[in-house]
């Protein structure tokens, strides 16, 4: 079955200096990890809110503002597709991603019939 991962992470956090260190070698350690069991399809980091724009169409006309759709301080900062068994192992994978520790991955399954 394939899930969505969302990583989301409060971009105002201020990360100690030996987390700032490890985030990316521990981030790269996981996606090593995934790609290897073969359960990581496709993922990458996404550029901060402030480059985001949302778009509405209402009453027929485009309404593209800039930033995020939701205004709270954790964000979608990255995302993972993953193909796994159950969702027993969709949480295991998604409870080793190291912004788990900092953040929120939210773990939810593709619409497939």
């Amino acid at each position: 079955m394939r899930y969505m991962l969302l990583v989301c992470a409060d971009e105002s956090v201020q990360l100690s200096p030996e987390e700032q260190a490890a985030i990316g070698p521990d981030t790269e350690a996981w996606v090593a990890e995934m790609d290897r069991r073969g359960v990581r399809l496709q993922g990458n980091q996404l550029r901060r809110v402030s480059d985001a724009t949302t778009v509405r169409v209402r009453g027929g006309e485009v309404l593209a503002t800039d930033g995020p759709f939701a205004e709270t301080k954790e964000q979608i900062a990255g995302f993972d597709l993953l193909e796994c068994a159950d969702l027993d192992e969709a949480i295991e994978v998604a409870a080793k991603h190291p912004v788990a520790r900092i953040g929120t991955i939210e773990v939810r399954p593709f619409w497939e019939e």
